[in-house]
């Protein structure tokens, strides 16, 4: 993306999303491709934990989601513009601060990550009255951009097309006609609609922004994000114990008969000490300490569901820490709070992107009713699973000290040492 004062020159006035955050959302699409500035070749790996944050928090807030519109054709419409594509860009979207889902003339949809839109003005809730749309392309040296504006003012939407040409990539250049990109020759200068909203579904994420205080949000990983790095490294220090831990035998070539004349095989196993040991064969093979690296990075993956507000063991391994049952109730909770946020803006989304389809296809006046559910599967599961079980401990099919131990987080030994003692009978 090109500098926000390129931006400022076309437009004529400060966009409201500031240099800072530009930067910053190019910082977490890198994190979210496995590419952060700490990853270190072969040392430093990512464990693509941004990836699997993201991913949980998507699969989560559509799980079991319901979409309906009363409007039959109005209906089959949306849930085939969304089908199979939603899941995957709020994934993008969730890591970047925000998606707007834009939908197009012959009802397919844009998904448009942070990354890939600019925002000029926005009111005290984030929602945006003024947006640009950038396209890019290349032709031999030469770099084209198209801007396509929406602006939103007393009643009446406007939409823009401008051109630009430049001999270097990332600088927006000197305006030209539409007509000089074969692809764009078609679009209007120019059009406008009597129309009180955007025609786009608008996501943020619901945090909050303490890098510029704008009121939209911040990367759904950002506040874990120094954990993850931590992680990373954590991660590359366990692998590297793994192999400078790997068993050699250090032997003397003059000891080895030749396959041929001067040339030897040895297993990967062997190293040549070239007569520099006393002995002719040397066994090097140190102890692991793989305990106490694998136990940091359990810890540090703790602190990122913490941060993030996931529940204990989405990242980390619920086995390696006893949690008491209160604690991981917490835990859930902290997630569930997190999840609705997003599916109270994910809802918000979904019916300006109903509307915005609607428009497309005049049915904005035909009184459809629009209507998104979703499912508590993160705290319900677990009352489910435990009714369950209490059916069979009822018939015996499972023993009090399994079910005690599963949900008191004790071995199966101390469960039936704890088990209440029952009064005998005469």
């Amino acid at each position: 993306m090109f500098p926000i004062k390129d931006i400022q020159t076309v437009v004529g006035f400060k966009p409201c999303i500031s240099q800072t955050m530009t930067e910053r959302i190019t910082f977490w699409d890198r994190c979210y491709r496995g590419k952060a500035d700490w990853i270190d070749g072969d040392r430093v790996i990512s464990l693509r934990l941004e990836k699997s944050i993201t991913r949980e928090f998507a699969n989560v807030a559509l799980n079991e989601m319901t979409l309906k519109i009363s409007d039959k054709r109005l209906d089959e419409i949306c849930k085939k513009a969304l089908a199979g594509n939603l899941n995957k860009n709020l994934q993008r979207g969730l890591a970047t601060r925000g998606l707007i889902l834009k939908p197009l003339a012959d009802n397919t949809v844009q998904f448009i990550a942070a990354n890939s839109y600019i925002p000029l003005r926005e009111d005290v809730n984030g929602r945006y009255s003024d947006i640009i749309f950038p396209e890019f392309k290349q032709a031999g040296d030469r770099f084209y951009t198209r801007l396509e504006r929406h602006t939103l003012t007393d009643g009446r939407l406007t939409i823009t097309n401008t051109a630009y040409a430049s001999g270097t990539a990332n600088v927006l250049g000197k305006q030209i006609p539409l007509s000089y990109v074969d692809e764009w020759k078609n679009y209007a200068p120019q059009v406008s609609f009597p129309v009180d909203r955007m025609i786009f579904g608008q996501f943020s994420v619901p945090l909050d922004n303490t890098i510029d205080d704008d009121p939209n949000g911040v990367s759904i990983f950002e506040d874990g994000i120094n954990l993850i790095k931590k992680a990373d490294i954590q991660f590359g220090r366990l692998d590297y114990e793994f192999m400078s831990a790997e068993r050699k035998i250090h032997a003397d070539m003059s000891m080895v008969k030749p396959e041929s004349a001067g040339k030897y095989h040895l297993p990967d196993i062997y190293v040549d000490i070239n007569g520099d040991k006393d002995d002719f064969y040397q066994e090097f093979s140190p102890a692991l300490r793989q305990d106490g690296f694998i136990a940091g990075l359990e810890e540090i993956k703790r602190g990122i569901e913490f941060s993030v507000g996931l529940a204990y063991g989405d990242l980390s391994n619920p086995q390696y820490v006893e949690k008491t049952a209160t604690e991981v109730n917490v835990a859930k909770i902290r997630k569930r709070n997190t999840v609705d946020k997003i599916q109270e803006q994910l809802k918000v989304c979904l019916e300006d992107f109903v509307f915005a389809v609607a428009f497309y296809n005049r049915l904005t006046t035909s009184g459809y009713e629009f209507s998104c559910d979703f499912k508590d599967s993160i705290l319900n599961d677990e009352a489910s699973e435990r009714e369950e079980d209490r059916k069979d401990l009822a018939n015996g099919t499972l023993r009090p000290e399994e079910y005690r131990a599963k949900y008191r987080n004790e071995t199966i030994d101390e469960a039936r040492q704890n088990l209440p003692q029952q009064a005998e009978v005469d």
